[in-house]
């Protein structure tokens, strides 16, 4: 497997989300069809408008196909919108096509549940494929 940061003490992140890499591991029981799912509590990014800070958490739940995302490469990953200017929206869009495109999964679904901005919370919910419905318990 081409994994590279795994194992290595790289403290560096990437300057914004183009730069980073995200690292994928064969899927070892790619013949079962399961679910993974992986939060981060604690993502930021900033505002586009105020350039505020921009707080959320970020679960993603997706079914592999032949390749499982490496959870060091990950965390680099989502630490790199922490300076990238974005509407939420568009935040868990893009986290939803990059990991789509590196991962190639069965199904995935990001979700950000935003923290509250003028007495309002918005969480946004992101599905691969498009056309499925959503799950409800996610």
């Amino acid at each position: 497997d081409e994994l590279e940061l795994l194992g290595r003490s790289e403290t560096r992140l990437p300057a914004s989300p183009d730069e980073a890499r995200i690292e994928t591991f064969r899927n070892r029981a790619a013949d079962r069809r399961y679910w993974i799912e992986l939060d981060c509590p604690e993502f930021s990014s900033l505002c586009p408008v105020t350039g505020q800070p921009d707080t959320a958490r970020l679960c993603i739940r997706y079914i592999p196909r032949d390749r499982c995302i490496e959870t060091k490469s990950l965390k680099f990953y989502l630490a790199s919108f922490r300076n990238y200017a974005a509407f939420n929206e568009d935040i868990v869009n893009r986290v939803l096509d990059d990991l789509v495109a590196a991962a190639g999964p069965v199904e995935m679904v990001v979700r950000g549940t935003f923290s509250s901005r003028g007495g309002i919370r918005l969480t946004c919910q992101a599905r691969f494929p498009e056309g499925e419905p959503m799950d409800p318990a996610f």
